[in-house]
């Protein structure tokens, strides 16, 4: 009885964490949204602890999603402080569920870049040049990452996916984007935007195909396939706007591709072990917070750089080491 209850009291700490960090990233970005996140998690703890664990897995996926922060290391952060996949039983279900939750963020870079969507389709038609254009360009930068994705998927899983992997991924991304501002190779902000011009589609195949390229060192977790995206688009010219729209659109089709692959192949164990309403619930709040998450990123970098994101990895990184050495988090 006792030992129930020391493991009871453990998991609320590691859940009370989890809840901290994920509404400290949300804080930054919308601070009414997080208090008001903050009331609803506090009135449904007690009640829909299962529901709040989805929404909470959620906010984390669409908040980090197209930050260059990383996604997949916040969720398996969160979801080991949370007590889900713990055991190699319900480990695939679980990371077949943060997985299928990136549905939401999809969805979101969907209803934002619609014009942009409907352009590529009638690219393929004929009916857009521009369309046509950026459709070959998210086709050759998807191409390196999904190859080398399908062929070591299952070898990346078993020696990469650990928190102290995380952990070096972080702080060296941080490095990165403080050495190479400071050394003059990236943009300390946006450029104004010019009427009748459209950067995007002043990219090269072969920008394309070399954003593609070091898109590929993201399949190493915590690493941010947004941030790969991002620098690799800004080392070849690519402007700082049109980098990140190129981030957003890239990391659909990538998204969209490795989330459809994850539930074909274990699907089945999702609903096994989670039913259909927490996945359900996970997708809508990754929707929301995809969706304040993109349109703050825009709005931030037209004046500011990406200092902010490597500090914040260097910090996440040593909280994340300090759990890790305490044992509060499992390596």
């Amino acid at each position: 009885m006792n030992t129930n209850k020391i493991q009871t009291a453990a998991v609320s700490r590691k859940a009370v964490a989890a809840t901290l960090g994920a509404l400290a990233v949300l804080a930054i970005l919308q601070p009414a949204t997080a208090a008001a996140l903050t009331v609803q998690v506090a009135s449904t703890t007690e009640t829909a602890m299962t529901a709040w664990r989805a929404a909470l897995l959620g906010i984390i996926e669409g908040v980090t999603e197209y930050l260059p922060i990383s996604s997949t290391g916040h969720l398996l952060v969160a979801s080991d402080l949370l007590g889900l996949g713990t055991t190699k039983a319900d480990q695939g279900a679980a990371d077949t569920y943060a997985i299928a939750i990136q549905f939401g963020a999809i969805l979101a870079v969907a209803g934002l870049f619609w014009k942009r969507f409907r352009d590529m389709i009638l690219g393929v038609f004929g009916k857009s040049a521009g369309g046509r254009h950026l459709l070959i360009l998210l086709i050759v930068a998807f191409a390196p990452a999904a190859v080398l994705g399908f062929l070591l998927d299952d070898k990346i899983k078993e020696v990469l996916f650990s928190s102290w992997t995380i952990v070096f991924a972080w702080f060296v991304g941080g490095l990165l984007i403080l050495g190479l501002e400071r050394a003059g190779k990236i943009p300390h902000r946006g450029e104004p935007a010019e009427p009748g011009r459209d950067r995007l589609l002043e990219m090269t195949v072969r920008q394309a195909f070399i954003i593609g390229l070091v898109q590929c060192i993201a399949l190493w977790p915590g690493t941010s396939r947004s941030l790969a995206a991002i620098l690799g688009a800004l080392l070849v010219g690519v402007s700082m706007s049109a980098a990140v729209e190129f981030s957003f659109l890239l990391g659909f089709v990538t998204l969209s591709a490795a989330s459809g692959y994850s539930v074909l192949k274990d699907g089945g164990e999702l609903f096994t072990q989670f039913g259909l309403l927490d996945p359900l619930i996970g997708l809508v709040f990754a929707f929301l917070a995809a969706v304040i998450s993109i349109k703050w990123l825009i709005t931030y970098l037209q004046q500011h750089s990406l200092a902010i994101f490597g500090w914040y990895r260097i910090v996440i990184a040593g909280i994340t080491a300090g759990l890790l050495i305490t044992g509060a988090l499992n390596a």
